[in-house]
């Protein structure tokens, strides 16, 4: 089987770097790819948002399944341009994938399909012109002026959500979205619901429409600094398996948030292939669905895939081809813990084209693997071109021993302004051990 990777970051070279190791697979490809990818699979230039392009690259390479890792291609409807030609896409369509290219149409359907979630309201650019008051009355009157979570409806690259502590936070973000345009488009809506309390993971399955294939749980560091201080990122780290969620936690939030999505998406007339991501709380009254995602996570792909047992490539061919009926999915035993590397200055302003050394080195450390992100190669070596550069995983018997591999890998790669979260599973390695 012929594959192609769509996508350039650590979610793809995570993807990448498993299908090269299964055997079903004669060869992998990816576009664009980047330098670390380029070692498990042949890259051609080709963007991940330029669907002609990647159209006509899969009729010429006669590729067997595509497996697109971000959502913008998604959104854009390339597995609808690819469908058209007879090829196999793994992703949901571009009607499908509207789960999350609106935070508003998710929670339209959380709410016909009964999955417990925040409190939410949702206002236009129109509204805040007709009187700023009427959206901002939304936090007194239904939030008591207290916390909140405010996010632009469409696409914001995981930097579009605020978590305000006070009501002034909050009316700051609505108008930043509303009033000043932050996040252009994105931003046109926003959606702001009840800032909910609790331990944050998330919740991957496979599905073809009908049957849903748990695949495993992670939990993921959105903001950038230690004890989750400052801004959120697109992700500082992730780990796998999380402590906290037993037997009958996973069937639940399969019962009551994965299973009714995917079943009132297929009785829309839209059906859901793919992988389903839900982003969930784990408050005191029971799981409660943030967000859905219609991707792989990144990082926590970068964790993922190293504990995955089962063969992928067949696997997300009967995906994409609705036809799951019977498939399970084995993960290994084995913890798994990634640490992200960044730019300095991410997720703000940062510099780019500075060598980076000792990844080599890191990749040495029993169970490490290093997946590049924002990297390119320039006159032979190897630089950042990104916020988040590197995922340094590693597997172990226990989170515990994967974190520490994880750090040593980490210490031992460099780059000017370097930059990474020290606290990365080191709560659940503590839960573990007790």
């Amino acid at each position: 089987m012929k594959v192609l990777v769509v996508g350039g970051g650590g979610r793809e070279h995570a993807l990448a770097w498993r299908l090269a190791r299964d055997p079903a697979v004669e060869e992998v490809l990816a576009a664009p790819g980047n330098p670390g990818i380029s070692a498990e699979a042949r890259c051609i230039p080709v963007a991940a948002d330029d669907l002609p392009g990647l159209v006509a690259l899969v009729e010429r390479e006669d590729v067997d399944l595509t497996v697109v890792g971000p959502e913008v291609p998604l959104v854009l409807g390339l597995v609808d341009a690819l469908q058209a030609r007879g090829r196999a896409a793994f992703g949901p369509s571009a009607a499908a994938a509207r789960l999350e290219g609106s935070k508003a149409f998710a929670k339209e359907v959380m709410r016909r399909a009964g999955v417990p979630t925040a409190r939410s309201a949702t206002f236009t650019r129109a509204d805040w012109e007709a009187d700023p008051r009427d959206v901002l009355s939304f936090l007194d009157a239904e939030l008591a002026g207290g916390p909140a979570v405010v996010k632009a409806d469409g696409l914001a690259a995981g930097k579009g959500v605020v978590v305000a502590d006070t009501r002034g936070e909050a009316a700051a973000a609505i108008e930043a979205c509303l009033g000043a345009g932050a996040f252009g488009d994105a931003g046109a809506s926003v959606v702001i619901e009840e800032r909910l309390q609790g331990s944050e993971i998330s919740a991957f399955a496979i599905t073809d429409g009908r049957e849903v294939l748990p695949l495993a749980f992670a939990r993921d560091f959105k903001r950038v600094g230690d004890g989750d201080a400052g801004p959120n990122t697109g992700g500082m780290g992730a780990y796998s398996p999380v402590p906290i969620v037993d037997h009958a936690l996973a069937g639940r939030i399969i019962a009551e948030a994965l299973e009714p999505t995917v079943r009132a998406m297929a009785e829309d007339g839209v059906p859901y292939r793919g992988v389903l991501y839900a982003g969930l709380m784990l408050t005191p009254d029971g799981p409660r669905v943030l967000e859905f995602n219609c991707r792989f996570g990144d990082p926590e792909t970068q964790v993922l895939m190293p504990r995955l047992a089962s063969e992928p490539a067949e696997l997300l061919l009967a995906a994409a081809r609705g036809e799951l009926a019977g498939a399970t999915i084995e993960l290994r035993s084995e913890a798994c813990v990634t640490v992200v590397l960044a730019s300095a200055g991410y997720p703000g302003a940062y510099e780019t084209g500075l060598e980076i050394s000792g990844v080599g080195d890191a990749s040495q450390v029993d169970g490490a693997l290093v997946f590049h992100a924002g990297t390119e190669e320039r006159r032979g070596r190897v630089v950042t071109a990104g916020g988040r550069v590197l995922s340094v995983s590693a597997l172990g018997v226990s989170l515990g021993q994967a974190r520490d591999r994880a750090y040593d890998a980490c210490s031992r790669i460099s780059f000017e302004g370097m930059h990474h979260r020290t606290d990365v599973a080191a709560a659940a390695a503590g839960e573990e051990r007790r």
